[in-house]
């Protein structure tokens, strides 16, 4: 009598996970241009708390795109692996820890309200997806790493990108100046946003709309330009 064939394991990776369930597709882009995918498929196994497309869209417009692109991969790499934790932390233990340190090296907060788990100001809203090599948390929102989060960081920001715009519009290459003015705000809001007041935050997303809809580069880079003046004026020293 021949001996019963055993069958392989065929639960999904978490690549394939996220793939096949249709809700992280810019995730899963930001995986593959980050080049984090062979990583995400190794043994592991990891923790990933996993943001869907929708919170993806909360993000500023064009802040997506931006990241995407190869001149930006090592920040969105640092993004990416803030959102992976080492090892295999199921929601049971999710709450009975109060941080956990990502791959990317800083800490998440963990809050437990009530039985709603937060990490950092995301909501978990699904728990324990199992995959071969780790687990998934779904989390409503991107999180990101701080940087040392003080008003003098948020400030130099401003400064480094006056400090490369000035000469790129000078040149003439208007195109590259309102595109350092973008990312630098981009990165205020999306690394330095707890620095900021409230006012300030409001000012920098009505100037990245004003500049969306001016069309000529010049003009457009003036528009960020003076939002950035703004915005380092009104932070406290």
């Amino acid at each position: 009598e021949k001996p019963a064939m055993m069958e392989l394991s065929t639960q999904p990776d978490i690549v394939d996970t996220a793939v096949a369930a249709g809700s992280f597709n810019t995730l899963v882009a930001a995986v593959k241009a980050a080049g984090l995918v062979e990583t995400l498929k190794g043994d592991g196994p990891f923790t990933v708390f996993a943001p869907t497309d929708d919170a993806f869209a909360k993000l500023p417009a064009g802040t997506v795109e931006s990241l995407l692109l190869p001149e930006n991969r090592d920040q969105l790499v640092k993004i990416l692996t803030y959102h992976v934790v080492p090892g295999k932390v199921l929601a049971a233990d999710v709450v009975q820890i109060d941080s956990a340190k990502t791959v990317q090296g800083s800490q998440v907060k963990v809050t437990v309200n009530n039985g709603a788990v937060k990490i950092d100001n995301a909501n978990v809203i699904k728990t324990d997806i199992e995959t071969s090599n780790g687990v998934i948390h779904v989390i409503d929102s991107v999180i990101m790493p701080k940087s040392n989060d003080t008003a003098a960081a948020a400030k130099a920001v401003i400064r480094d990108a006056i400090h490369h715009g000035v000469p790129a519009y000078n040149t003439g290459d208007h195109c590259r100046c309102a595109q350092i003015y973008t990312y630098a705000m981009m990165d205020l809001m999306m690394k330095h946003k707890e620095t900021m007041p409230e006012a300030i935050q409001k000012d920098i997303m009505g100037t990245l709309d004003e500049a969306r809809h001016t069309h000529s580069a010049g003009p457009r880079s003036w528009v960020l330009r003076r939002g950035l003046d703004r915005a380092f004026m009104a932070m406290p020293n």
